[in-house]
C-alpha cells in the first residue's frame, strides 16, 4: 500500500510504500525461513534476521537456498566451501560445492508443459510466444546440431543477438552440452566484437541478420561477415532471419541459416552434461578501461544459486509469474533475467526502443501479458519523466490497468530520489520499487530489494541475502552515513570463476582484492562510492574508478581510444565520466595534431566513428580540445585525476605526475556546467 499522503516529497529517506498483509502472508521469504528453521534448528522470522544468520553461517545459508530452491543436481558431495578464510590471502581462493555436478540449463528447462515460457515483442515487427514444451524441443535440437559440429564441454559458442527467443535457445543448448555462451547486442561494431570474442576464440556464432530500433532496420551482415572472416576458430556462422525473413548470407564465411542448421535434429529428452559447480557457464566482458576488455568466467552453479535466491527472496517472483527487464543481449540483466526460467517464470522479451512509437509501449506490453515484473534502468525512469511525452501528461498510471504489476526494479546507476516520486505518483502507488546494484563482476548484486519491507525514497533497501556487504572509508573502517567504499568481506557463490587467459589469477586478484593490502587484505573491493544510511539501507553515489558507466552500461576507455586516435587530425585523447543529472555522461577530451582544430565537422566525424565501430552508447556527450593530458612519470594518462579535477575534488597524488600542470586545464570548464 501507498504512504504517499503522509511524507514531505522533497526528502530522502521517507516512506513511499510499505507491504500489505496479503503481500507479506505470500512472500518467498518465509518458505526460507522454514527451511533455515528447519535444517539447522535457529529462529529466523522475518527478511533481516535471514540475513543476519546468511551472513554469520554463510555455508548453511546457502545449503538452506539449495535445498528450498529445489536446484536439480547428480550430487552435492559433503564439502560447501573450501579455501573460506580472509587471512592473510583473502577469498580470493574460495570455491563453493566443490563436489557438486549440476547443469544449469536442466535447472531452467524442469518444465515440459504448454504454459508461456517465453513471450517476444520485436518494436511493433513481431509478437511470438513459445510455451515450456516447444522451448525445450528448440534447444533439444539445437544442443544436438552443436554437439554434431563438435562442440563440447569447454568450447565457447558467441551470440551477437537481440533479446529474442533465439537468443535463449542458443544460450540453453550451449549450457545444456557444457560449452560456454559469451553474447554482445548488435549495435556493436565489427572492432567491439572482435575485441571480445577475438580473445575467446569460439567455434560457433549464433548472428541476427538484421534488426529494429526506432522503426528502422538496421542490417548486421556486413559487421558479422567482417568478424567471420578475421575469427578463424569459427566453425559455422548460424544466422537468425529477423529484419529479413529471407536474408542473402553471401559473403559471410560458414553461414547457415538457423531453420537449416536444426534441420535434420529432431527432438528429443536433452542430455544435459552434469559438471563441476564451478564449470563456466558465461564469460562476460569487462569495459576495457586499460586495453582490450577483460573475459570475466562465471560458473554454472554460483550464477544459478545467486540468480535464484535474487529472484525468489528479493524481487518475490513465483511460478508463472511474469518477468521483464528491459536490456540488451550486451549487459548482465539479460543473463540474470534468463534465469527466472529456474524459478518457473514466463519471461517477457522486448528489444528495439523503449519510446518507440510512443513511451506507452512497455505498459502497453505489461497491461497486455499481465506483467508482474517490470526490470528496467533509472536513465529510462528518468527520460519517461522527463520526456515531452511527460510533459504532454503521460501518466501510465492514469493511462493503463497495470493491475498485474507488483514490482518495479532499477538499476544501471542511481536511482535518484525525485524518480522514486515518478514512479509512485506516475506508475503505481502499490508496488514494490527496488533499485537494485551490482555488477557484471557478479553477475549479479550487492544491494537491492526487499519485498517484505518499506520503500524509503532515494534508498536501496538492503544488502543481499549471504552477501557481507560493508562500506569502508580509507582506513577500512566499517562507516555509516557517509560515503565510502563497497566492499564485502565474504566470500559468496557468485565470484568470477577466473578471467580468461589469465593463468595465475593476478589480474583476478588485482581487480578486486588488493585496495586495502595493508589494513584489510584480501577482500572483496567492488569501486563503487556507496552509503549506508541510518536506516539500513543504501544509497550509491557513482563509480570509485575509471569506468564509464552511463545507463548503467560499463563502457571501457580503451575502446573508445583505440577508434578515435585513428584519426589523423586526433594526436591523443583522454576520457572521463561525469556525473550529471543523476546519471554518467560520457566527457572526451581531445589533443588536436598540429595545423588541425577541434571544429564542428571533426566533432561530428569523430562521433561517427565511435558509434560505427563500438556503440551508440560510446558516444561522448561533450568533446572538448585541451593541448596536454596529465600522465604519471611511467607515461600513462591518468583518468582517475582528471574525473576527480572535474568534479572538483582535489588530486591526491600530483606527485606521482610527470606533468601535473596539465591539470588546471581540465578545471572550472563552463562547458561542463550545461
Amino acid at each position: 500500500m501507498s504512504d504517499r499522503d503522509s511524507i514531505n516529497p522533497g526528502t530522502t529517506g521517507h516512506i513511499l510504500w510499505t507491504p500489505s498483509e496479503g503481500r507479506l502472508g505470500t512472500a518467498n521469504i518465509f518458505a526460507l525461513c522454514d527451511q533455515i528453521e528447519e535444517d539447522w534448528n535457529v529462529t529466523v522470522a522475518d527478511f533481516d534476521a535471514v540475513h543476519a544468520f546468511s551472513v554469520a553461517a554463510p555455508e548453511k545459508f546457502w545449503q538452506s537456498v539449495r535445498d528450498d530452491c529445489a536446484i536439480i543436481a547428480e550430487t552435492w558431495g559433503d564439502r560447501v566451501l573450501e579455501n573460506p578464510d580472509t587471512r592473510p590471502g583473502g577469498f580470493f581462493g574460495a570455491r563453493w560445492f566443490p563436489d557438486a555436478k549440476l547443469n544449469y540449463a536442466e535447472n531452467l528447462l524442469r518444465r515440459r508443459d504448454d504454459a508461456d515460457a517465453i513471450v517476444f515483442w520485436g518494436e511493433d515487427k513481431a509478437r511470438r510466444r513459445l510455451s515450456h514444451r516447444r522451448l525445450y524441443d528448440q534447444v533439444s535440437r539445437t544442443a544436438q546440431a552443436l554437439t554434431a559440429l563438435g562442440v563440447g564441454v569447454g568450447d565457447r559458442v558467441a551470440g551477437y543477438m537481440p533479446n529474442m527467443p533465439e537468443t535463449v535457445i542458443a544460450m540453453l543448448a550451449t549450457a545444456a552440452i557444457g560449452a560456454v555462451w559469451s553474447s554482445a547486442s548488435p549495435d556493436f561494431g565489427a572492432d567491439g566484437l572482435l575485441d571480445r570474442f577475438g580473445q575467446i576464440e569460439p567455434k560457433v556464432l549464433f548472428a541476427v541478420d538484421g534488426y529494429f530500433y526506432n522503426g528502422k532496420a538496421h542490417d548486421c551482415r556486413n559487421k558479422i561477415a567482417a568478424v567471420a572472416a578475421k575469427m578463424p576458430s569459427l566453425q559455422a556462422v548460424v544466422v537468425v532471419p529477423y529484419a529479413d525473413p529471407a536474408p542473402n548470407l553471401a559473403g559471410i564465411g560458414h553461414a547457415v541459416r538457423f531453420e537449416t542448421f536444426l534441420s535434420t535434429f529432431k527432438a528429443d529428452d536433452i542430455a544435459f552434461r552434469r559438471l563441476p559447480f564451478n564449470h563456466p557457464l558465461f564469460i562476460l566482458f569487462s569495459s576495457g578501461t586499460t586495453g582490450k576488455p577483460k573475459c570475466i568466467v562465471h560458473g554454472a552453479g554460483g550464477t544459478l544459486i545467486q540468480h535464484m535466491k535474487e529472484h525468489r527472496y528479493h524481487c518475490d517472483i513465483k511460478p508463472d509469474d511474469r518477468v521483464f527487464y528491459f536490456t540488451t543481449c550486451g549487459w548482465m540483466m539479460w543473463n540474470w533475467l534468463v534465469s527466472a526460467l529456474a524459478s518457473q517464470a514466463t519471461l517477457l522479451l522486448y528489444d528495439g526502443a523503449p519510446f518507440y512509437p510512443d513511451g506507452n509501449v512497455l505498459f502497453d506490453y505489461a497491461d497486455a501479458e499481465g506483467m508482474t515484473f517490470f526490470g528496467t534502468s533509472a536513465k529510462y525512469i528518468d527520460a519517461l519523466s522527463k520526456s515531452d511525452l511527460a510533459k504532454a501528461g503521460l501518466s501510465p498510471a492514469e493511462s493503463h490497468d497495470l493491475k498485474s504489476l507488483r514490482a518495479l526494479a532499477s538499476t544501471g546507476s542511481p536511482l535518484m530520489p525525485a524518480a522514486f516520486d515518478y514512479v509512485y505518483d506516475h506508475i503505481k502507488s502499490d508496488l514494490h520499487l527496488a533499485s537494485i546494484s551490482g555488477g557484471t563482476d557478479i553477475i549479479s548484486c550487492f544491494v537491492l530489494g526487499n519485498p517484505t519491507a518499506p520503500v524509503r525514497r532515494g534508498e536501496i533497501q538492503a544488502a543481499g541475502l549471504g552477501m557481507a556487504v560493508e562500506v569502508f572509508d580509507d582506513q577500512a573502517n566499517s562507516v555509516t552515513g557517509e560515503k565510502g567504499e563497497l566492499v564485502c568481506t565474504k566470500p559468496f557463490p557468485s565470484m568470477p570463476v577466473a578471467f580468461w587467459n589469465d593463468t595465475d589469477g593476478a589480474r583476478y586478484r588485482s581487480a578486486y582484492f588488493e585496495r586495502f593490502p595493508d589494513i584489510r587484505p584480501g577482500i572483496w573491493h567492488h569501486g563503487d562510492f556507496i552509503e549506508r544510511t541510518a536506516n539500513g539501507g543504501f544509497i550509491i553515489h557513482g563509480r570509485s574508478d575509471a569506468t564509464l558507466n552511463p545507463g548503467g552500461v560499463r563502457i571501457g576507455t580503451a575502446e573508445i581510444y583505440r577508434q578515435v586516435e585513428k584519426l589523423d587530425a586526433v594526436k591523443e585523447a583522454i576520457v572521463v565520466g561525469q556525473d550529471w543529472q543523476g546519471d554518467v555522461r560520457v566527457i572526451l577530451f581531445v589533443v588536436m595534431q598540429p595545423g588541425h582544430t577541434l571544429d564542428d565537422a571533426t566533432i561530428k566525424t569523430i562521433k561517427a566513428r565511435i558509434r560505427e565501430t563500438c556503440t551508440p552508447r560510446h558516444v561522448p556527450a561533450k568533446i572538448i580540445a585541451v593541448t596536454d593530458i596529465p600522465r604519471t612519470k611511467s607515461g600513462k594518462i591518468t583518468e582517475l585525476a582528471v574525473r576527480d579535477v572535474i568534479h572538483g575534488r582535489g588530486v591526491e597524488n600530483t606527485t606521482a605526475l610527470a606533468n601535473p600542470d596539465a591539470l588546471d586545464q581540465f578545471r572550472d570548464l563552463e562547458e561542463l556546467k550545461r
